[in-house]
């Protein structure tokens, strides 16, 4: 016991010693909708950053030939994946939702209406100019004005979703390269070979091992795809449960020692809140990656273009409605949505309220078609397109 006990508090201190934390969650849990029952929500957060924790650019020959990611000057702060995770407390289903990086929501801080993924640059932008102002620079300058930023995600996600954000998690291209790098080989299935200069993608159909640089373009591709963004998420969806299988096959969730590799990529990194004990996250694990846990796209009702950029039109009530029905959450009144959207197209999902009638009609599963594509199940190897 004595031992157990002496191997667990130096676990515990060496990982939480390094851990690169932040306080953003603080700043919306008063206004954050009520928890049920334990359960934990937690948001990954995908940053398309080409710099590192201090706001430098990352080496361009790296930049260009192991990320494929053009100049350290593309993607901003955009972030490019909001995967939300929902853990009863009863150890019972996960259900993840997907939020399309290009909804057309409400940012909040009272900006206007904005693509998601454009919250953290906006107020990072915004914090910056004032921190300047003050004689704030360098790396300081970067880390306030990158907490501004996760603040004005959070809370964005948190006011559209409708369900309190519990923990969160934040890695940018150099952070998910890192990881793949330590994970490598990764098994992924594609139903048809891709190729794809943009992102570097070039596969044959079938099962495949990447390395980390492979796995990058894997989960980046969006051009050649019918679905574009969409069947990128379900390429980021796949990746994640081929991962998380893998670990779990190797017998890594278990064993300190062998998660010491990837705590120390976590410790560089990745960014998560100060509340959060990711040791004891980390041996809950298994029961994520044993086929018990199920990956949704969150539904769009067409396309338009805003402010001269494309767009995806959402329906934000019935968003939140739909969330709440699959997680136990309170859900809003689904109101028609969508005035742009492109009638009949593959991405507006069912007619608005289907997802509404259903949970109006007195607890009956939320049909299949209220998501954006199908789900992708966790626990082995999906195939994807």
């Amino acid at each position: 016991m004595l031992l157990t006990s002496g191997v667990g508090w130096f676990a515990y201190h060496w990982l939480n010693n390094g851990l690169i934390t932040s306080h953003a969650l603080d700043a919306l849990r008063d206004d954050a909708p009520r928890s049920r029952d334990g359960a934990v929500n937690v948001l990954l957060i995908g940053l398309d950053s080409r710099r590192d924790m201090n706001g430098d650019a990352l080496p361009k020959e790296f930049v260009e030939r192991e990320l494929h990611a053009g100049s350290s000057e593309i993607g901003g702060y955009n972030t490019n994946t909001l995967i939300l995770m929902h853990i009863p407390a009863d150890g019972g289903k996960v259900t993840a939702f997907s939020i399309p990086r290009d909804d057309y929501v409400e940012i909040a801080g009272g900006r206007g209406e904005h693509k998601i993924k454009e919250a953290y640059g906006l107020a990072k932008a915004e914090a910056e100019e004032k921190l300047v102002a003050q004689g704030v620079r360098g790396a300081d300058l970067e880390h306030r004005g990158r907490e501004a930023g996760r603040e004005a995600t959070l809370a964005t996600v948190q006011k559209f979703l409708g369900v309190p954000i519990d923990h969160f998690a934040e890695v940018n291209l150099l952070g998910f390269y890192d990881i793949a790098k330590v994970v490598q080989p990764v098994q992924v299935c594609l139903k048809k070979p891709v190729r794809d200069r943009y992102s570097g993608a070039d596969f044959p159909a079938g099962l495949q091992d990447l390395d980390a640089r492979q796995a990058l373009a894997f989960v980046r591709q969006r051009h050649g795809l019918d679905g574009g963004d969409l069947d990128r998420t379900r390429r980021q969806q796949a990746f994640l449960s081929s991962v998380t299988h893998k670990l779990k096959s190797q017998g890594v969730w278990g064993d300190v020692g062998k998660l010491q590799g990837l705590f120390d990529v976590i410790k560089k990194d990745v960014v998560i809140d100060d509340r959060w004990n990711i040791l004891d996250f980390a041996r809950q694990a298994p029961n994520l990656t044993g086929g018990n846990a199920e990956f949704h796209t969150l539904p769009i009702e067409g396309f338009a273009t805003r402010k001269g950029e494309a767009v995806n039109l959402v329906d934000a009530e019935r968003v939140r409605e739909l969330v709440g029905k699959m997680i136990g959450g309170a859900g809003a009144t689904p109101s028609a949505g969508g005035g742009d959207a492109k009638p009949g197209g593959s991405a507006s999902g069912p007619a608005s309220g289907s997802a509404g009638g259903s949970a109006a009609s007195g607890g009956s599963a939320v049909p299949s078609d209220a998501f954006q594509g199908p789900a992708v199940e966790m626990g082995g190897v999906p195939c994807v397109d």
